[in-house]
């Protein structure tokens, strides 16, 4: 019985050392959007497609909005982004720079050709869009609406 008090003591102690019980759940919404614990980010300076968004390519459809939402997703894996805030939107969302070690999610979002420059924000991403457009990544490659257009007959 001794033996068995002090295993659970050992495993109780490593537990509450560990950071299961304090990390904070990452979820991504879509490809310019995340949920870090209860605070939600917009990813500064760029626009992804929306989920419900399809893309054009070679005569078939793309999911080109889920495809954006799974690119942010690989990126982050299992890491927490580091945020750095600038403002809040419309909709109560913290807009930030997020970044995974020193890589900043937005110019990855961008020169991957997973999201634009949104430029009525920034015009910071400006060169990831072009780098990404001559080389036909992600949604360059396919035939598409901007997502803000989108948003605009959509909703």
């Amino acid at each position: 019985m001794e033996f068995f008090k002090r295993y659970l003591l050992f495993f109780f102690i490593i537990f509450l050392n560990s950071n299961i019980l304090f990390a904070e759940v990452i979820k991504v919404v879509d490809g310019d959007t995340i949920h870090i614990g209860n605070t939600k980010y917009r990813l500064f300076g760029i626009d992804a497609p929306e989920i419900s968004q399809q893309c054009k390519k070679d005569n078939k459809t793309i999911l080109c909005g889920v495809d954006a939402k799974k690119m942010l997703e690989n990126k982050i894996g299992k890491q927490t982004p580091k945020c750095i805030s600038q403002t809040k939107d419309k909709y109560n969302r913290v807009v930030a720079e997020c970044f995974i070690q020193s890589e900043n999610l937005s110019s990855y979002m961008v020169r991957s050709g997973y999201a634009v420059a949104y430029r009525k924000y920034s015009s910071k991403f400006v060169e990831d869009e072009n780098y990404a457009k001559k080389n036909k990544f992600g949604i360059w490659s396919t035939t598409f609406e901007l997502p803000w257009n989108f948003r605009k007959k959509k909703y």
